[in-house]
């Protein structure tokens, strides 16, 4: 695309469907690298990525070349089959369906950079929901509560 300049920088935000904590530190960071791969390999930048037992957090220089949902949906389909076929997990992985996608400026880099780095920290004192629900709100972002990522299911 001659001509197209943009400066693109997207946080996104999904869950382990039911808010599964299944994503073990044992195994995080090959997860953590692979995703990785599939980001770089679609022609983004990955600026940061950290995960806790129950939900990933990524922040990319996006790429105009392809959508931030198609690029969520190669992110969670090959992440979960990764994980099948590693047999990282007890029973079938699965994210959760939907995501939180929020832009940020050039300014806010090293403070969203920061803000994922320490999300073990972070969620010593507040729950994901919590969290997803500040981030919402901070980014005045019309929510339904019925669709907020659902919490674990009794069966």
């Amino acid at each position: 695309m001659s001509n197209t300049y943009t400066q693109l920088y997207i946080h996104c935000v999904f869950a382990v469907k039911f808010r599964q904590a299944v994503i073990e530190p044992d195994w995080e960071d090959r997860l953590h690298m692979y995703i990785t791969g599939i980001v770089q390999n679609n022609g983004h930048k990955m600026l940061a990525i950290n995960s806790v037992p129950d939900h990933m957090h990524l922040f990319v220089g996006l790429n105009p070349k392809q959508s931030i949902s198609e690029l969520l949906m190669l992110v969670k389909g090959d992440s979960s089959e990764f994980i099948n076929k590693q047999r990282f997990t007890k029973r079938k992985f699965q994210w959760q369906d939907g995501y939180g996608a929020f832009s940020h400026s050039r300014s806010q880099i090293n403070g969203v950079v920061r803000y994922i780095l320490k999300q073990k920290e972070h969620h010593s004192e507040k729950t994901f929901r919590e969290e997803y629900l500040e981030i919402l709100k901070k980014n005045n972002v019309d929510y339904d509560e019925r669709y907020i990522f659902q919490e674990l299911s009794d069966g």
